[in-house]
């Protein structure tokens, strides 16, 4: 599954809010920041601050600022408000259905299995899970061999 620039650029802009914490965060600072337009940064901007994830303060010396505790945001969450069709296959979509095969055919249900596992998996990660600090690696015992004698 390929989600779109949207959801790609969403997922950056609240990464970044997430890391830039003690300040507000500008259209300007991520479209260079990421290499992405303006244009599209600022539809993602209102709709998130419309969705009440981030504040924004307009005017000179404005930006933006995550609203909400990062821990609190599911990426599920996120990728939920910001794609707009999780249709896998054409029997998802009961009214644009023309296959011939739906009456018998059990891949919707393969499918829909793995969607709803995808989801549990995004929905078990939040926004500080992934701009937190990394977890230590856990180390793996080693046995020590005696050395051998000469």
């Amino acid at each position: 599954m390929r989600h779109t620039d949207y959801t790609d650029y969403t997922l950056r802009v609240l990464m970044y809010c997430a890391t830039h914490r003690e300040r507000l965060v500008t259209i300007a600072e991520l479209a260079e920041h990421h290499a992405v337009s303006k244009n599209h940064l600022m539809k993602i901007v209102n709709d998130l601050a419309r969705q009440g994830v981030i504040e924004t303060t307009r005017g000179r010396g404005g930006g933006f600022r995550l609203l909400l505790d990062p821990a609190l945001i599911r990426i599920g969450d996120v990728v939920r408000a910001a794609e707009t069709d999780f249709r896998l296959v054409e029997c998802f979509d009961g009214r644009a259905n023309t296959c011939n095969l739906s009456p018998a055919c059990r891949l919707k249900q393969v499918f829909s299995t793995a969607l709803a596992a995808y989801f549990e998996a995004l929905d078990a990660a939040t926004l500080a899970d992934l701009t937190g600090p990394a977890a230590a690696p856990v180390a793996t015992p080693v046995t020590l061999r005696p050395r051998a004698r000469s």
